[in-house]
């Protein structure tokens, strides 16, 4: 899990990604540290060294915006990240509303999700772990050791590069949906019991954890190699749930008249004596 100085880490890891030739720097003499110095960012940023060095140390926590905007394009970062690095400066208050109470699903919002027949739908928390589905939501992640754990499903599964066909990409967009996500609330239990199995488990979501990118999950397309109807190419919107502040409510579909849109349906028509059972074990 990352330290006390979650500013610092983010800094570290963001500019060992920036190469000198990309912030048209001139390159001379041996390099001992993977992308830019400490003094190469400052200068870029517009601020002293030393300044610099007591950010990334933590004896320095709160850089005014202008600061904050300059490292953001030192550091090459784009909107999403550029937010996070805002947000790491300036950190909210944290809510009082424990996280068992914000999990609980809305009645309103699964009545919704279970009327979508067609529409596979899945709520997820801020771990991403799946706390509601509806029919063919649960369908389309069914039958594999992590189903309603979309984190675990990619990187622990033995059959997640299967499932996923673009499995890297995959695994990078968790590994970042999971940091947006969270958000920079990392001294939950849940995301540090999570963070540590995984960093101890399996070395490509260390990796990835340790680049510290950003990726809010907010609409793409995916694709699935499904044990019960094959290939799937779905399209997917992830909406938030203001009712439930680290909520997000995911809504897949499928390309009107594309084969996707015919083993989607096929594979609603397996699961169609379902919908009864599943209704009830979601709103207990």
């Amino acid at each position: 899990m990352d330290s006390a100085n979650p500013l610092g880490d983010y800094l570290r890891a963001r500019r060992a990604l920036v190469s000198p030739e990309d912030s048209g720097l001139p390159v001379t003499g041996r390099r001992r540290v993977a992308g830019l110095r400490r003094e190469e960012v400052a200068l870029l940023a517009g601020v002293s060294s030393d300044y610099y060095v007591r950010l990334e140390q933590g004896r320095e926590r709160h850089p005014s915006a202008q600061v904050v905007d300059a490292l953001a394009q030192a550091l090459r970062l784009d909107v999403e990240a550029a937010d996070h690095l805002h947000r790491l400066a300036r950190p909210a208050p944290k809510r009082s509303t424990s996280r068992a109470r914000a999990e609980r699903v809305s009645p309103v919002l699964l009545r919704m999700m279970h009327d979508w027949h067609r529409t596979p739908a899945v709520v997820l928390d801020h771990c991403l772990t799946v706390v509601a589905h509806n029919t063919l939501g649960k369908a389309l992640f069914a039958g594999h050791t992590h189903s309603e754990d979309l984190v675990r499903l990619v990187f622990l599964d033995p059959d997640a590069r299967t499932f996923y066909p673009e499995w890297e990409r995959v695994a990078v967009n968790t590994v970042g949906g999971l940091r947006s996500s969270a958000g920079t609330g990392h001294d939950d239990p849940r995301l540090i019991r999570t963070v540590g199995e995984l960093s101890l488990k399996r070395p490509e979501f260390r990796r990835l954890w340790a680049r510290h990118d950003i990726r809010q999950k907010t609409h793409e397309t995916k694709r699935f190699q499904h044990p019960l109807v094959g290939e799937l190419t779905l399209d997917y919107e992830s909406l938030t749930v203001n009712s439930a502040p680290g909520q997000q409510l995911v809504v897949y579909q499928a390309a009107p008249g594309s084969t996707s849109e015919q083993a989607l349906a096929l594979l609603g028509s397996l699961t169609a004596d379902q919908p009864d059972r599943d209704r009830a074990a979601s709103e207990n």
